[in-house]
This record gives C-alpha cells, sequence and structure tokens, in this order.
C-alpha cells in the first residue's frame, strides 16, 4: 500500500528489459520534506526506479505516484517540469552559458522571473552569479558545474529534487562540501529528495531513510541508525562492513 502522506511512492512496481528484470516489485515511499536514499551495487535498478518518478522510465507493472496523483495520468513534459532533476553528469548545456542554464526550467515554463529565480538558485548553490553568471561550463571545475546543475533543478522551486549520484565524479573535498551544501539547503528550502548514491557514508549524512537494493529488489529499507543496528540479510550486512566499518562503532 502507498502511504497517503507520500511525496513520491512506488508500489510493486516491475521493470523488463527484454528478458532481463531490472525491478522486482519495488515498493518506496517518500514523506513530504524527507530525504530517502537509494543505495546500491550497479545494476540493483536504482536509477530505474528514481526515472520512474519523472516518466523517463515506464513500469511494466505496479504504480507510480507523485503528490498523491498517479504519473500515468500526467503529461511527463509537464511532470518533468514541477520536479528537479540532477543527473550524475550534471546534464548542462556546454554553449549555454551558467546563467541561461539555470534559467532553463523558468524559461520552458514562461515564468517572467526566470533572470532573478536563477541568480538566486545560484546563491544559494554557493556561486556568485555576478561571478560566474556569464561563463560556459568548459570553463568551471567539476564541483562548480555541478553547484549549477543543483542551482537549474532548483531554480523553479520545485517541491520535489531526483538526485542521481550528483557528487559522485568528484574529488573527496568537493564532494564534501557539496555534501554540506545541498544539506542547508533541503533545511532551508523544505524541499523533497530521492537521491541515488553508492556511497553509504553519504547516504548516512544526506537522507533520514536509505533503501538499500541488490539486483532489482529492495533488501532493507529504513533509518541508517537501525540498518547498522540491524542489518536485515547478509548482504546488506555486508555492505555496512565494507563501508562504514572505519567510523561507524558496532552495534553491541
Amino acid at each position: 500500500m502507498i502511504a497517503p502522506a507520500a511525496a513520491l511512492a512506488a508500489d510493486a512496481v516491475t521493470k523488463r528489459y527484454g528478458n532481463a528484470t531490472v525491478l522486482d516489485r519495488v515498493s518506496v515511499a517518500v514523506p513530504r520534506a524527507a530525504c530517502v536514499a537509494i543505495v546500491g551495487e550497479s545494476g540493483s535498478g536504482k536509477t530505474t526506479l528514481l526515472r520512474m518518478f519523472n516518466r523517463l522510465v515506464e513500469p511494466d507493472e505496479g504504480r507510480v505516484q507523485v503528490r498523491g496523483s498517479d504519473v500515468k495520468t500526467v503529461d511527463g513534459v509537464e511532470l518533468r517540469r514541477t520536479i528537479g532533476y540532477v543527473p550524475q553528469d550534471g546534464g548542462l548545456l556546454p554553449h549555454w552559458t551558467v546563467q541561461r542554464n539555470a534559467e532553463l526550467v523558468p524559461w520552458l515554463t514562461h515564468d517572467a522571473s526566470r533572470a532573478e529565480l536563477a541568480r538566486e538558485a545560484l546563491s544559494l548553490s554557493g556561486l556568485d552569479p555576478t561571478r560566474f553568471g556569464a561563463r560556459l561550463p568548459g570553463e568551471l571545475s567539476g564541483g562548480q558545474r555541478q553547484r549549477v546543475a543543483i542551482a537549474r533543478a532548483l531554480a523553479a522551486r520545485p517541491d520535489i529534487v531526483l538526485m542521481d549520484e550528483p557528487f559522485g565524479a568528484l574529488d573527496a573535498i568537493t564532494r564534501g562540501e557539496l555534501q554540506e551544501t545541498y544539506v542547508e539547503l533541503r533545511a532551508r528550502l523544505e524541499v523533497t529528495t530521492l537521491l541515488v548514491t553508492h556511497d553509504l557514508r553519504e547516504a548516512r549524512r544526506l537522507a533520514d531513510r536509505v533503501v538499500v537494493m541488490r539486483a532489482g529488489r529492495v533488501e532493507q529499507d529504513a533509518p541508517m541508525s537501525e540498518i547498522v543496528a540491524n542489518p536485515a540479510t547478509p548482504y546488506v550486512a555486508e555492505l555496512i562492513r565494507r563501508a562504514l566499518t572505519d567510523d561507524i562503532p558496532t552495534a553491541t
């Protein structure tokens, strides 16, 4: 059953590509203003699940809801304009300036205040629009490009943001800085976030709840403290042992 207060919810969704089952009756719910992280190795179905919420992927079975409405009843283009999306590579248009990239969604929705919204989002994301607004993405560092991608996702003031390994390609220091930026942004904007990551440390830092996936199925869905104290399967226990042994005490 789908939780009535959930901003995002998938109920027993299945997705197949040919003979391969990528998602096998997966159910996940994200409460309003919460951050839920989907963690798992490559091929676990994380990104496929994420992309169902903005209709970039359609389920073969099951139901997907956004803000309480079945996504099949909503135009995909219009839906995507109401949800912030940060892909792994940032997805910036290389021939557009930073300012114009950040304006993309307000421009698509014909918002007359798009320039102001973009400048505010850039500032919130840690980039001075007067300094960086006229630059092209190729003139920025990797961390700066991801800040622009976050600004673009937030410029139209969405209540929901989908993030697909947004910090995975960055060095440790830059990744930590951007994680801290997003923690502050979430608290300030009260945005609902679904985050895909392979990094349990990142999930612990950013998320209220963690969904561990393996081979298209949910192994455990719980707060990180519960996952560490009571791993539901041997796979989850091994994942914790390998990823978090150094800095999370063993439960007694």
